[in-house]
């Protein structure tokens, strides 16, 4: 699952408009989740999802627009979780689209055991990030506790003694997107048809 729903405000607009070069990053990102293994792709969209759909290529992944967007990441999470209606499905990898530095390694990683009583979460310099990894059994606690910016937080917290922690130092870059500095470390520029949000 791909979270590309937040309106940048830190960094002028919608994450999901950020280029890398030509290519949209929701697509890079889309490509590192396919090199990584995942057999199915959710794109979890809100601010400007229609300019998101005109400018990236979204084939063969589900996109869920959510509405909410604004309320934070938790209601994309939500919506997100919803969308997964395959019972055969027992986890999934949750990332940002924020993130031009992950690697498929790293998902990879964090997937290795996709089983539905799992929390997995990567981490750098000891400090826990994205991906994670749900398993099945958590989705409602996690949909029901999601709020606002601090997404599955929550729920992590109360369920802390069963995450299992995995480090990404060495294969990926952590980093997420969110100032103008790290936009321009990462080539990240903003297409020219973006108005508004």
């Amino acid at each position: 699952m791909i979270i590309a729903a937040g309106g940048g405000r830190r960094i002028g607009g919608p994450e999901a408009l950020l280029h890398q070069g030509a290519k949209p990053l929701v697509n890079r990102m889309i490509d590192t989740m396919t090199q990584a293994g995942c057999e199915r792709i959710v794109v979890v969209l809100g601010a400007a999802a229609d300019q998101v759909r005109e400018t990236a290529d979204l084939t063969g992944a589900t996109v869920v627009v959510n509405r909410a967007w604004g309320t934070g990441v938790g209601s994309s999470i939500r919506a997100g979780l919803a969308a997964i209606d395959d019972e055969l499905v027992e986890a999934v990898v949750v990332v940002p689209v924020d993130m031009p530095g992950l690697t498929p390694a790293a998902v990879r990683r964090v997937a290795a055991l996709p089983y539905p009583d799992v929390l997995v979460c990567a981490t750098y310099d000891g400090l826990r990030g994205y991906p994670m990894l749900f398993g099945r059994r958590h989705w409602a606690g996690i949909a029901t506790l999601a709020s606002a910016d601090v997404g599955a937080r929550p729920y992590l917290l109360a369920h802390k003694d069963q995450i299992v922690d995995i480090a990404c130092d060495t294969v990926a870059d952590g980093s997420r997107v969110d100032t103008p500095e790290l936009m321009a470390l990462y080539g990240l520029t903003v297409p020219p048809q973006r108005v508004g949000v």
